[in-house]
């Protein structure tokens, strides 16, 4: 089995090729799914959050809210959240491989891929990017989103030029959606290729 890497950073359209691929029949792992479920009502991961964290957690799971404000600007508090987190994440992964270890190959959604450390084995990693403008319009236009947090936010990440220059496959979704969808059928026929699919 291939397993490649997707990421990319806040707004440059990641979410929307990791369905493209799924479209393609390509299993992938969305980290960021996989750690609201894990977090959600009845989560694996509540008790050990409320007593990290106490008030953050309630009937309909982490406040993420409360959560985010607990962790954000600050470095030791978001490392102890993510010593909670981390782990059941790569067990989750791991329940994944196995459920798909008949395919020639599958793909892991991870946002900080680079930041944190991709995880061993992968066999290639896909950027996703768009340009800059693109990439502010999106995000300023979720709720909630501010011109400070998204600075803040993209502080955290690595720069997308850096991301493109460690990639070995990169989307571009900042043309038309049909053009990124053909795109994607082309990485995927190029990728079932190189599986033996």
């Amino acid at each position: 089995m291939k397993i490649y890497g997707l990421t990319g950073s806040i707004g440059m359209g990641k979410s929307a090729v990791a369905a493209m691929l799924r479209k393609e029949s390509v299993p992938v792992f969305d980290a960021d799914a996989e750690v609201h479920r894990l977090q959600g009502p009845g989560g694996v991961l509540l008790p050990a959050i409320e007593a990290r964290f106490p008030g953050t957690t309630g009937p309909r799971g982490v406040d993420r809210q409360k959560l985010g404000a607990a962790v954000f600007n600050h470095p030791e508090e978001l490392r102890a959240l993510e010593h909670i987190v981390h782990p059941a994440v790569a067990k989750s992964r791991q329940a994944f491989l196995r459920r798909h270890r008949s395919r020639p190959m599958v793909v892991f959604d991870i946002p900080l891929l680079f930041e944190k450390g991709p995880p061993r084995g992968l066999s290639g990693i896909i950027v996703v990017t768009a340009p800059a403008w693109k990439q502010r319009k999106r995000v300023l236009a979720r709720p909630g989103m501010t011109p400070q947090k998204f600075k803040k936010i993209r502080k955290l990440q690595m720069p997308d030029a850096a991301k493109r220059k460690r990639a070995d496959y990169i989307v571009n979704t900042g043309t038309t959606f049909g053009r990124t969808r053909e795109a994607v059928r082309r990485l995927t026929a190029c990728l079932s290729r190189r599986a033996g699919r």
